[in-house]
């Protein structure tokens, strides 16, 4: 039976479940990887939460990466709710990590040193060195991003630089979803939910540093008439919750 206190819930982020680049704690981007066992595990387990609380749905919105296509459809599966359109961009994929893309994050510690990491990863408006315009890592070299102005595209970016380009897309495709009536699961990644989470929530540039969202773990928004957050909730279990922020946290901290 659903959870009445849920009823009137509009919005839930999920960020992806665990990712082999997660479980090999490296700096994974815009580059392409798969969930883990326990990332698979985690998305179901996301979606049976949603299920339990009585959540549904009308729409999803995800981003062309992976890890977030197969928690999306994960958790949809567990909901009963595989028929949902689906929609999907690029404007709502990870930070693009520039240089330390592929980087081992204890590693880039101990050659960069702890500071200057944690102000690349955790600022709000330093982002990584670049990568030049020849590599791989520049997204104008995968063929998923065909059509998008290359000027459009990522060569590093910092968390303000992905709430620059995650609120186009909200603006032009989750926001008029929610005035029509809709209800919309958004699947994405750390860092593009954290840029709209800190717009939803009003977070302040030096607060959102400290924000963390854990992976497979729902959240929950009642929006208002301004369409930000009244009310947002993590759904489940909390210690499992602080469990997996601790994990986020202690990413690049040596044991």
């Amino acid at each position: 039976m659903a959870d009445p206190k849920y009823q009137d819930y509009q919005l839930v982020i999920l960020r992806h479940g665990e990712s082999e680049w997660n479980k090999l704690n490296l700096f994974t981007g815009w580059r392409d990887c798969r969930l883990s066992d326990r990332g698979v595990t985690e998305a179901r387990t996301g979606g049976r939460t949603l299920k339990e609380a009585g959540f549904e749905f009308d729409v999803a919105h995800t981003s062309l990466l992976s890890r977030a296509l197969q928690t999306l459809f994960l958790a949809q599966e567990e909901l009963d709710q595989l028929w949902l359109p689906v929609f999907k961009h690029w404007r709502l994929n990870e930070r693009h990590y520039g240089a330390l893309q592929g980087k081992n994050k204890l590693e880039a510690v101990e050659k960069f040193g702890e500071a200057q990491v944690k102000l690349w990863r955790r600022s709000y408006d330093v982002p990584p060195p670049p990568v030049e315009l020849s590599s791989p890592d520049f997204p104008a070299h995968d063929r998923r991003y065909k059509g998008v102005p290359e000027r459009d595209l990522p060569r590093s970016e910092s968390l303000k630089d992905v709430l620059g380009r995650v609120m186009p897309y909200w603006e032009e495709a989750i926001l008029p979803d929610l005035k029509a009536g809709k209800r919309v699961l958004i699947a994405a990644h750390g860092n593009s939910l954290r840029a709209l989470l800190k717009y939803l929530e009003g977070v302040s540039d030096r607060d959102i540093t400290e924000v963390d969202l854990p992976t497979g773990i729902p959240k929950a928004y009642r929006l208002n008439a301004e369409w930000r957050a009244s009310d947002a909730q993590f759904l489940g279990d909390p210690e499992e919750l602080q469990r997996r922020i601790n994990a986020v946290k202690a990413q690049t901290k040596k044991a």
